[in-house]
């Protein structure tokens, strides 16, 4: 991309520095903070808000202007030194270089062949800028009397990033030059470019992102201004809301999970070199060696040489993928969208389903999801409706009838409906509620496919209409798949179609199924009633597991040792849950699940 990376130095003259310590300044950042730091914005009143915040934010920016200079040279200019200064430092360099792939940007390119599984990549701790190293700087006498700081890692490695591009003698400052000047995420766009959004499922963390850097930037900025501790940071004198921008989005496209120096726990990380890896649908590829201390990267698949190399950054839809890493990925086999539902305790009959939810280990009001596969939905969502749209014997069945434990785990089985008439009714409720999201879009996918032809659009334009297309798409496909099951079961129910049978064997239906629900129902018999059901913590000792990363995520994935696939992984089940019978009485219910 070639474009310049600045450091954080503070202007030399006085006129900048004034107007950024200014009382003026103080009073903008405080009502910056009181703006963010009230109560969310009643609904309907979201797109308001954000402009009422950017509007301030971009008083204060204005006022800023001219605070940061650039680092010499382009930003491409600096890729040796990186590679010479990872070399130096223990990091493997041979078998691949740092190269511009255009619409992609800066990836890796193989210098030689690469066979798929072969170890080409890794990076040792002291390379790795982490929230231990961030104790250990000049940031860590404020990180030890601030309790955001201490709860919020990502932001501990955003101000570490600030604080380390501001010192000429940082270690890390041949990685730090090699960081994009700025980024595509939604922080990034115009006004225009977020309105676009509206109407979408990703609207609303596009807007809650926003606030939220806001509210961190205000009052990160009152702190460094006041706090004792924070006298010796290097952003005493100059601390921008667009350095705290880049800084956010610096860790929150590149921040992954790492095991501590001690191995007992996790922190998160910065990890240069292997950072410039492009995403490509796959598995995780990328673990951390806790003998060696370093993290670790095998081939997704064969690369010949001059091919790009590629890793899977994990399961994300392209709503997670625009907002935290900054792209759109039109090949993803993940992607999906959001959608909320609930049973509201004014139901007669809540008591009822809320127990049925709760033996099938879901919860009576969540976020599920719709998928852009031949199935759009998961086996989670549809035990959800089923129960939802349940009768009373229906639910009696299902909690005291016979098999009624074992009965439970196929609710979220296509082969098992409770009746056709249950069918009907989800299927039909999907249909509508899909088809209201639908109407919530101002275009239709005709007209975004039409405006995508077009060139004149910004690449930020672009990304948020082919978003909302996409999610048109997943919706689109979701209202198809419900009407056929609708009219299918409508048939079956006409023609008097016997239900099919079922079988005590069909406990195992889910075992080897992606359902994911959280149901530990076998061996029940061998369990007397209030006695606990303990479960293997297979994630729990990060020393007997490999970490698998995922970039930008602020989570880590533990792929643990090879174990017998019948067992679970929850911690503990009391049979009391699984075993009462459902009550009479609302309040009981409601002071079970509160």
């Amino acid at each position: 991309m070639g474009k310049k990376s600045r450091v954080k130095i503070q202007k030399s003259g006085s006129a900048a520095t004034t107007s950024v310590s200014s009382k003026e300044m103080m009073i903008l950042v405080s009502e910056l903070l009181q703006k963010c730091s009230s109560g969310g914005p009643t609904a309907g009143k979201e797109w308001e808000e954000y402009l009422q915040i950017r509007g301030l934010v971009e008083k204060i920016r204005k006022k800023q202007r001219g605070m940061s200079v650039e680092f010499e040279g382009r930003r491409d200019d600096h890729f040796p030194h990186l590679m010479s200064w990872a070399r130096d430092h223990g990091a493997s360099c041979e078998g691949f270089a740092v190269t511009n792939f255009g619409a992609e940007g800066y990836g890796l390119r193989a210098t030689r062949d690469i066979k798929a599984e072969e170890l080409f990549l890794w990076i040792p701790r002291k390379m790795l800028m982490t929230v231990e190293s961030a104790k250990k700087s000049v940031l860590g006498p404020l990180y030890n009397q601030d309790r955001i700081l201490q709860a919020m890692d990502n932001v501990t490695l955003a101000l570490h990033l600030l604080c380390e591009r501001a010192n000429p003698a940082s270690f890390w400052l041949p990685y730090i030059r090699t960081l994009p000047q700025e980024y595509d995420t939604p922080l990034f766009y115009e006004q225009d470019e977020v309105q676009l959004l509206q109407g979408t499922q990703a609207v609303q963390d596009v807007l809650s992102q926003y606030r939220n850097t806001a509210r961190q930037y205000a009052y990160f900025y009152k702190l460094i201004q006041t706090h004792p501790a924070s006298s010796k940071l290097p952003l005493k004198d100059s601390f921008t809301f667009d350095d705290y921008r880049w800084a956010v989005s610096s860790v929150m496209t590149r921040q992954n999970q790492i095991p501590t120096e001690d191995g007992r726990q996790v922190t998160l990380a910065l990890i240069p070199l292997w950072d410039m890896c492009n995403h490509r649908n796959g598995l995780i590829t990328t673990g951390y060696n806790l003998e060696d201390d370093r993290c670790e990267c095998v081939a997704l698949q064969d690369y010949k040489k001059n091919e790009q190399i590629y890793i899977f950054y994990g399961t994300r839809s392209n709503a997670e993928f625009v907002i935290h890493n900054g792209f759109f990925y039109q090949e993803n086999a993940h992607d999906q969208v959001k959608i909320k539902l609930g049973i509201s305790k004014s139901e007669r009959l809540y008591a009822m389903k809320a127990e049925v939810l709760a033996r099938a280990g879901i919860p009576v009001s969540s976020i599920f999801a719709l998928y852009c596969n031949e199935q759009p939905i998961s086996a989670q969502l549809l035990a959800f409706l089923r129960v939802f749209c349940m009768k009373e014997e229906e639910l009696r069945d299902y909690l005291l009838g016979g098999h009624a434990i074992n009965k439970i785990v196929t609710l979220g089985s296509m082969e098992f409906p409770v009746s056709w008439d249950n069918e009907i009714k989800l299927w039909t409720f999907l249909e509508t509620r899909v088809a209201l999201l639908l109407k919530a879009y101002k275009t239709t996918s005709e007209e975004d496919s039409s405006t995508l032809e077009k060139s004149e659009l910004s690449p930020h334009s672009r990304m948020a209409i082919q978003l909302r297309l996409a999610e048109k798409w997943i919706l689109e496909k979701a209202l198809a798949s419900g009407r056929a099951k609708r009219v299918h079961f409508q048939k079956q129910l006409e023609e008097g179609a016997p239900l099919p049978d079922y079988h005590e064997s069909s406990i195992a239906l889910l075992e080897n199924t992606d359902a994911k629900l959280p149901i530990i129902l076998h061996k029940l018999g061998e369990i007397q009633e209030g006695q606990e059901i303990q479960f293997e913590e297979t994630g729990a000792r990060v020393e007997n597991a490999a970490f698998e990363m995922d970039p930008g995520a602020n989570r880590l994935a533990l792929k643990p040792e090879p174990r017998d696939p019948s067992e679970e992984t929850n911690t503990e089940i009391t049979i009391s849950t699984l075993l009462n019978h459902c009550k009479d009485q609302v309040e009981v219910y409601e002071s079970l699940f509160s």
